[in-house]
């Protein structure tokens, strides 16, 4: 069972947690972050989660994504969804999300980075991820079309790959609370 922490709306964690499933007091969010890691070709690694999972089965989705465990910050958090959802090590010490936005019940980090991973190295998480390979801002956008990658928006698919290049961007309400 995941146990999460719970932020207000200015990023303190409150001493309360809660197990993922249950409803989140009126007012609380809890962290949820994403990577969208690209190759030198700027090309977006994008994973297929399994059929069997709840929400999204089957569909295409971006490098990682997942909700940070109590204890663990931004950068902690997508250190392990990445080790776990795709055997891929990397560390975040340095890295900072180049976006945080603020939706109905959570705050969501997203990074951005550039690595050439080979995919046959990769150790797909068999729980939650059927299928990993390479893709372009066009396919990405035409597999969205078609129903085969869950349904952002497609503007923020366009800034992922944008970011990529000018990850000095940032957008976040309250720039003095650390990551």
């Amino acid at each position: 069972m995941e146990i999460w922490d719970i932020y207000d709306r200015d990023r303190n964690i409150l001493p309360e947690k809660m197990a993922r499933g249950e409803k989140l007091p009126e007012g609380c969010y809890h962290l949820v972050v994403h990577l969208s890691l690209f190759n030198s070709k700027g090309e977006m690694l994008i994973q297929r989660r399994q059929t069997f999972k709840d929400g999204w089965s089957g569909l295409w989705d971006v490098t990682v994504g997942g909700s940070a465990l109590a204890g663990e910050n931004c950068r902690e958090a997508i250190e392990r969804e990445l080790a776990e959802e795709l055997g891929i090590h990397i560390s975040f010490a340095d890295e900072r999300p180049v976006i945080t936005s603020y939706f109905d019940d959570g705050i969501g980090d997203m990074f951005v980075i550039t690595k050439d991973i080979d995919l046959s190295e990769l150790k797909l998480q068999e729980s939650e991820v059927m299928d990993a390979k390479w893709a372009s801002c066009d396919e990405i956008l035409s597999m969205i079309d078609d129903g085969s990658f869950i349904p952002y928006c497609k503007g923020f698919i366009e800034l992922a790959f944008h970011l990529r290049s000018t990850r000095h961007l940032r957008v976040r309400p309250d720039d003095t609370k650390p990551y």
